[in-house]
């Protein structure tokens, strides 16, 4: 029997745009109607967990988990500049509550992806004023989590928001063949952050960082694979990971590897088992993603924030996720200060550009009648959660 720390969160995440549903003030919904996107389908009514969340929190709790990961969505929040939406704000309060009523710990994300139509239309993160928009946001925000709530990720992913705002590609998010990231983008989320955590520094017991989708890139046994690893991995990896030092803890997001030779990434070898994504089927990648956020952010605690497959066969999803826990217990027999494991994801969910066919949900959904239909991994991860222990 694996045991795991006291107070060890067992949770699944979820982001707004993706399950609630109609979130037509967002840039994302812009670009899923736009004539010729590379956008296979648009989110339309997603999983309409906007409004069946209390079912959908009461199904996760039921089964043994003990948190929930979930973003608001500032497109909502606040539809027009300046303009702020009491009634989205009393929305996600009554989720942090009803979070609490079911003992779901609230795990908070401030912005993941999408940005209100306004924001993208004044230059997105480039933007100089980017930094105080996003701090103001958070301002307006910070009345509904002074209550209740002690875990606050302020940006989802900022490296992947930067490589997406290099243009090449709005495709695969984590896989072969990244854009390149725009480095002023960069440069302005890494503001917006840490402005943002200046502000949530304001509340007694609340804790901020942001979440790294951890690529767990490797160099094959090449001459110049280790430079070119550096060269295309720490612009799109370690650089965000170094910027967590000093933060409450730092987000590690892991779904598989990618091997890099001298000439760059390599597509995924064709006699390895893959995903609905097409990536790697890896369960190590959340262990490698913790122990490279440990060490270059100079030994930050480590939440896991998602770790998951795309799969159909869900019986994998049960294999990957105990060998991913397995993995992840080295860890913290190491030493790493690791705080818990958030499943991706609750429900099967909108997959941007790819669409509703990945499916990554513990709980399927009827997208026609918004039937929930909880996995047999839900009862296996609820029943590890209860035991604190593998």
């Amino acid at each position: 029997m694996l045991t795991f720390p006291d107070g060890f969160l067992w949770g699944a995440a979820t982001a707004a745009h993706q399950v609630e549903g109609n979130n037509v003030n967002s840039n994302w919904w812009v670009l899923e109607h736009t004539p010729g996107t590379p956008i296979v389908e648009p989110s339309g009514d997603a999983a309409d967990h906007y409004h069946r969340y209390p079912e959908d929190l009461r199904l996760l709790a039921d089964a043994g988990l003990n948190s929930y990961r979930f973003s608001v969505e500032w497109a909502r929040i606040e539809p027009e500049r300046g303009f702020v939406s009491r009634a989205s704000l009393d929305h996600y309060r009554r989720m942090i509550d009803a979070c609490l009523e079911v003992g779901l710990e609230p795990v908070v994300t401030l912005m993941h992806f999408t940005v209100p139509r306004w924001m993208d239309a004044a230059g997105f993160w480039r933007n100089p004023e980017a930094p105080d928009l996003f701090a103001r946001y958070t301002e307006t925000v910070l009345p509904i989590l002074e209550d209740g709530v002690r875990y606050v990720c302020t940006i989802n992913e900022p490296n992947i928001a930067a490589m997406l705002a290099g243009g090449e590609d709005a495709g695969n998010l984590v896989a072969f063949g990244l854009p390149n990231p725009d480095l002023q983008v960069a440069d302005a989320l890494l503001a917006s952050h840490r402005r943002a955590r200046e502000v949530l520094s304001s509340v007694p017991g609340l804790q901020s960082g942001w979440t790294i989708a951890t690529q767990d890139f490797r160099a094959v046994d090449e001459p110049g694979a280790a430079e070119m690893l550096h060269e295309y991995g720490y612009p799109r990896d370690d650089w965000y990971l170094e910027q967590a030092e000093g933060d409450d803890f730092v987000g590690v997001q892991a779904y598989t590897r990618t091997f890099i030779g001298p000439e760059g990434p390599r597509p995924v070898a064709d006699d390895v088992e893959t995903t609905l994504t097409g990536w790697e089927f890896y369960p190590s990648a959340a262990a490698n993603g913790i122990r490279s956020a440990w060490q270059k952010s100079s030994h930050t605690p480590v939440m896991v924030t998602e770790n998951g497959i795309a799969t159909a066969d869900d019986s994998r999803r049960v294999d990957y996720t105990a060998e991913s826990l397995r993995a992840i217990h080295e860890t913290i027999a190491e030493g790493i200060d690791v705080w818990g494991y958030l499943h991706w994801s609750a429900l099967d969910n909108y997959e941007w550009a790819s669409g509703f066919r990945p499916t990554f949900g513990l709980i399927g959904v009827d997208l026609q009648t918004f039937e929930r239909t909880p996995k047999p991994s839900l009862g296996w991860l609820g029943a590890v959660a209860r035991r604190n222990a593998l």
